[in-house]
């Protein structure tokens, strides 16, 4: 099914191209040939206007000199009349001044009356050409003037056939249709071969995407053909590098719960088969490994609590609780809280405020990713040290900035601290109970909230934690 698809899809993306390279290669012929068969057709017929007009300004002259408008029993005149009007297949009326026909070459309105727009036009000075093409003929008007005052005295009204023209236009226009068809088949014939070669490319993408589907390519794809394949490529490419990230990113991820939650469980055992082992077990050495076991199994909870959150910042932006929350009580409270363990580790814990903010925030989550900034600065820190954290806002974010006098982060692992059970110092980290998923955590929920966090640190010379979050939530 899926291939039938496939096949489907490539003989439409042929059928389409083909499509186009007709209508490119026929759709300007045809109206290179509309152009040429117009333009000859104009040009033909101003040149007969013209050849005829300047035939009947010479007869016309000729007329008037022989007085043709008294008397039209001129042998001469007719006979030449009569030439000229089966030369061009048509008919001449001459008109007097009074409107009268006094000489028609078809014999048929002489001694009728004509008053026709054209000829009161022509009687007032201007010669007026008519082109019917519907019909096939020319119609034109010229004036007989009298040789010495220039007066117009009469009007020569001549209709002429145009069917040799339009015999003329036939024949281009089927010599010009055998041409379209002959392009027409030579298009056809080299869209079908050309859009064969055009999809090539794009059938072996596809092929590799489809391997895909099987397990991930051990190399990289590279079509170069045209530039759409090459970004296809690069573009698939890429997103075979982030899904092997993530599936290794997956594995490891796996490996780590599982070594995470197998470590205590490993120690309880270890614990529990001791005591069993033995007989009539000191209550001292009874209490001291339960005390110990007590502990994995806090160690153990703890992890699973960890995770069951960071599973929650996986989730969607939906599942957060928006509310309105005092941020400077919010940071308050977490010092507050955390103020203990500080004295513990003596790390002096200060919070400095610049100004009173509001924020559209989900305060269970934030206050969780900013504890954990916190806690980390003072469990990681030296003995007398100090954790600066600072609160200040503008018109469109506020900033919480958690700077720490501790041990520092090696600049190789920088980049990896917000990575799932990634752990600077793996046996520093054991000891002080840390699990690897808080920082993780603490990203997710940022994130969560459309906002960013960034850190600056060096070995020996403590770290700085820089978040930012939107004063009002952007769904």
């Amino acid at each position: 099914m899926k291939e039938k698809m496939k096949q489907s899809f490539f003989k439409s993306l042929r059928f389409r191209i083909m499509v186009l390279l007709v209508i490119i290669g026929i759709l300007p012929c045809l109206i290179i040939e509309k152009v040429i068969v117009n333009s000859y057709e104009n040009r033909a017929v101003e040149w007969k206007k013209m050849n005829v007009k300047n035939q009947c300004d010479i007869l016309g002259n000729q007329l008037m000199k022989e007085g043709y408008l008294e008397y039209q029993q001129s042998e001469v005149i007719n006979g030449e009349l009569s030439i000229l009007s089966t030369v061009y297949n048509g008919r001449i009326l001459i008109i007097n001044r009074s409107g009268r026909i006094i000489k028609d070459t078809y014999d048929i309105d002489e001694g009728k009356y004509m008053l026709s727009e054209e000829v009161i036009q022509c009687f007032e000075g201007v010669d007026t050409s008519y082109y019917d093409e519907s019909n096939d003929y020319i119609e034109q008007t010229v004036s007989l003037k009298d040789g010495k005052s220039k007066q117009i005295d009469g009007v020569m009204l001549v209709s002429i056939s145009t069917g040799e023209i339009r015999d003329s236009i036939e024949i281009l226009e089927h010599r010009g249709n055998l041409l379209m068809l002959a392009i027409s088949i030579l298009v056809l014939v080299l869209g079908y071969l050309l859009s064969k070669s055009l999809v090539k490319p794009f059938t072996r993408v596809s092929k590799a995407i489809e391997e895909l589907t099987d397990g991930y390519l051990d190399e990289e794809i590279s079509v170069l053909d045209y530039s759409e394949t090459q970004m296809l490529s690069s573009v698939f490419n890429k997103m075979l590098k982030r899904m092997k990230v993530l599936d290794d990113s997956r594995q490891e991820f796996v490996a780590n719960v599982s070594h995470e939650l197998k470590t205590p469980m490993t120690s309880i055992k270890v614990l529990a088969d001791s005591l069993v082992g033995q007989e009539e077990v000191p209550v001292e050495l009874y209490k001291e490994f339960m005390q110990d076991i007590a502990v994995e199994i806090d160690r153990e909870n703890k992890i699973i609590t960890d995770l069951l959150a960071l599973v929650k910042m996986d989730k969607k932006a939906s599942d957060l609780n928006i509310e309105k929350v005092n941020i400077n009580e919010l940071m308050e409270s977490i010092l507050k809280r955390l103020k203990p363990i500080a004295d513990k580790k003596k790390v002096e814990l200060v919070l400095e405020t610049y100004r009173p903010i509001v924020a559209e925030v989900d305060e269970v989550k934030l206050s969780l990713a900013l504890s954990n900034l916190v806690e980390n600065g003072i469990k990681y820190n030296v003995e007398d040290g100090w954790v600066h954290v600072t609160l200040n806002a503008d018109h469109k974010y506020f900033y919480v900035t958690v700077a720490d006098s501790g041990v520092g982060i090696p600049k190789d692992s920088i980049d990896k601290i917000f990575e799932r059970f990634y752990r600077v110092d793996k046996s520093h980290s054991r000891e002080i109970g840390g699990t690897g998923l808080g920082l993780a955590i603490t990203r997710n929920a940022i994130a969560m909230h459309r906002g960013a966090v960034k850190v600056k640190s060096e070995e020996q010379k403590g770290t700085t934690f820089s978040v930012r979050i939107p004063l009002n939530y952007i769904a």
